[in-house]
């Protein structure tokens, strides 16, 4: 216990260092004065079109993950939606992603159903999510013709959803390569681990369903559409006039920062990622920041604010739920 808790320590030190870094480089050659001016001007008509579209994207998710969900277990949306948004609200004050494993948790606590086949569906939506918007991502490079470290950028994505879906096929094929029967054999010493790993291949295995992946594909789409409108809404509340394009471009570009070790609420890569895209389409690094950190301020504002009330609404622990067989 204790080495997983200075493992755990470590990473997030490595996280916030990564995000104090992050900070500095936005911060360096920023006129703060004119970043708070674009952000005290901020026109209320937009930015609410912009928390509409927010509101939408987390709809999109929600009906994903039940579709993703519905072979192993039909849930309700209402139900599914608290229970994602409690995930989001943990990643939003939690290193890692661990929100991920949060909402696996309080969703197979709740529902019954085991929480490793419950994380086995949040890694293929995290995989469809990934691939989506890197394809988002290169075609608004193709159509703004973009040079520079964001095409770089873009192509690191391009390569990391390449090996996703490479360990994804892996897994689901695990039991048919060479040597599989002597690493059953060997795994079979820990049949704790034999059990949790079978149980979580059961969740991977709706990635083997096409009408499945493609309806989960297309409800990506259009999540991260809305996110476009949002952050198109954002951009004409500062007065900051953004093609379809670029605003696609911000949006991939500034969520696979996430990817990237960081500290609670992914503070510092965001608006490194954002600022530094903005400062390719020719805008200031102050025009860049305000852009970016109200972008980022109102898409973890609507998801905690969401996840607040979900939690308060159904508690955390279980009481009474529709559960009564061991999870893992």
């Amino acid at each position: 216990m204790s080495r997983r808790l200075t493992t755990g320590l470590a990473r997030g030190a490595i996280g916030v260092l990564i995000s104090l870094a992050c900070v500095y480089l936005v911060l360096r050659g920023v006129d703060l004065q004119k970043t708070a001016e674009l952000l005290g001007g901020a026109r209320p008509a937009w930015l609410m079109l912009a928390v509409a579209a927010v509101i939408g994207d987390l709809v999109f998710r929600a009906l994903r993950w039940q579709i993703l969900i519905r072979p192993i277990c039909r849930v309700p949306l209402r139900r599914l939606s608290a229970y994602m948004l409690v995930g989001y609200l943990a990643n939003n004050v939690l290193p890692a992603r661990l929100g991920e494993l949060v909402r696996s948790h309080y969703l197979g606590d709740r529902e019954g159903i085991s929480r490793s086949a419950t994380l086995g569906t949040v890694v293929v939506e995290r995989v469809v999510d990934t691939v989506v918007l890197v394809g988002i991502g290169a075609a608004a490079i193709l159509i703004l013709n973009v040079r520079g470290v964001v095409v770089s950028a873009i192509l690191v994505g391009v390569a990391i959803a390449g090996l996703l879906c490479v360990a994804l096929a892996v897994a689901l094929a695990a039991h048919r390569l060479p040597g599989a029967g002597r690493a059953a054999a060997f795994l079979n010493r820990w049949p704790r681990v034999v059990g949790v790993a079978s149980r979580l291949r059961d969740g991977l295995r709706v990635a083997a369903l096409p009408r499945t992946v493609a309806a989960a594909a297309i409800l990506s789409v259009a999540a991260w559409s809305c996110t476009v409108v949002a952050v198109l809404a954002v951009g004409q509340a500062l007065g900051i006039e953004l093609t379809v394009g670029e605003g696609a471009l911000l949006a991939a570009g500034t969520n696979l920062a996430t990817a990237i070790p960081s500290g609670p609420g992914y503070l510092g890569t965001f608006e490194y990622a954002g600022q530094s895209i903005a400062l390719a389409f020719g805008l200031g690094a102050s025009e860049g920041l305000a852009l970016a950190l109200l972008i980022h301020v109102l898409t973890i504002a609507v998801s905690s604010l969401g996840g607040a009330v979900a939690l308060v609404r159904l508690g955390w622990s279980r009481n009474g739920g529709p559960a009564a067989r061991p999870r893992s």
